[in-house]
């Protein structure tokens, strides 16, 4: 496993990468970096060439506050490692991004793992009443501009599962998430992102083979976009990990690596 820094217009992208053969590129959550894909990267056959960096405003990336694009961004990384195309990925938005990324240049992608997907474009969903109170308590630390209570929050909404026992993850994987998510919630914010078109009405030109795979604690938004997602992607299998919530490659990789593992090994 090898460490890289690639230029980027006002900055640099950090990653790391491994292997040889079928490339894959792991693109990281809201509340994450580059570290919530080791685990499977530790798993990994030495013939995939697997990619994880970590996007603006995460991790190691460095970016001053110019006009940037997450698709550019990506190209950028495919290029700097000479991918024609590669498998993506991609972890709620990290997930968004791939598929916006298949639509922008299908023929770069080669076929998609979206877990706990996120979507640009998609409708907002009601959310149960016993979500309040994560809600709440997010909109109160925000308020009073108190980032170690919303990574707290945050950790209970996105690694527990909303409607879950706070700190029902805990150990290693619980202090890393909370130094994952501080990074971003802590970095200076990027303003000047050129946003792609929304892909929710675009669902049914993208034909690349998918693996969807969703937490059954995930928050209620996350399973419907999920739901969406089994039901207009033309070439998609779906599969409900029970007993993890948002990003359960992270959480328990012993079930997630498997699936991966059938998947890549299709191509």
């Amino acid at each position: 496993m090898a460490a890289f820094d690639i230029p980027v217009d006002g900055g640099s992208l950090h990653g790391i990468e491994q292997g040889n053969g079928l490339p894959v590129v792991f693109l990281h959550a809201g509340v994450c970096d580059h570290r919530m894909w080791l685990s499977q990267f530790e798993a990994l056959d030495e013939n995939i060439h697997a990619i994880a960096y970590d996007r603006r405003g995460f991790g190691k990336t460095q970016s001053e506050n110019v006009e940037f694009s997450e698709l550019d961004d990506l190209s950028i990384v495919l290029d700097h490692f000479g991918i024609r195309a590669a498998v993506l990925v991609g972890c709620s938005m990290g997930g968004a991004l791939a598929i916006d990324y298949a639509l922008a240049y299908p023929d770069r992608v080669a076929g998609m793992v979206l877990v706990g997907s996120a979507l640009t474009g998609a409708p907002d969903f009601e959310l149960p009443e016993e979500m309040s109170p994560v809600l709440q308590a997010a909109d109160v630390a925000r308020e009073m501009g108190d980032p170690d209570m919303l990574n707290s929050v945050q950790a209970h909404h996105w690694l527990d599962g909303p409607l879950q026992q706070s700190g029902r993850v805990g150990g290693e994987i619980r202090q890393l998430f909370y130094d994952m998510n501080m990074i971003a919630l802590r970095a200076p914010e990027l303003e000047k992102e050129i946003v792609p078109p929304p892909a929710h009405d675009k669902l049914s030109s993208v034909t690349q083979p998918a693996l969807l795979i969703c937490g059954s604690f995930d928050s209620p938004d996350i399973l419907e976009i999920h739901q969406v997602l089994e039901d207009e992607l033309p070439n998609a299998v779906s599969i409900m990990i029970e007993g993890t919530a948002h990003l359960p490659n992270f959480e328990r990789p012993d079930l997630f690596n498997p699936f991966l593992s059938q998947f890549l090994g299709s191509y």
